[in-house]
């Protein structure tokens, strides 16, 4: 069988943690802030847990990952 690419867009954007989730930074916020709330600017700090839904999607993008 041949190997599996990993996608090199989802290895620069996703990282696992130990438990086997996927962090993500968080989305909206790169520009159009002076129409945003300050609350939602400070929401959006960091980075942020993928849902159950688009996790699967991401793990298929990196098939030899440790925590799959």
């Amino acid at each position: 069988m041949p190997k599996l690419k990993t996608k090199s867009s989802a290895k620069k954007r996703f990282r696992f943690t130990a438990s086997g989730k996927i962090k993500m930074p968080q989305a909206g916020k790169r520009h159009g802030m002076i129409k945003r709330t300050n609350s939602q600017i400070r929401k959006q700090r960091g980075t942020t847990i993928m849902t159950k839904q688009d996790t699967k999607i991401v793990k298929s993008y990196m098939p030899y990952n440790l925590r799959g």
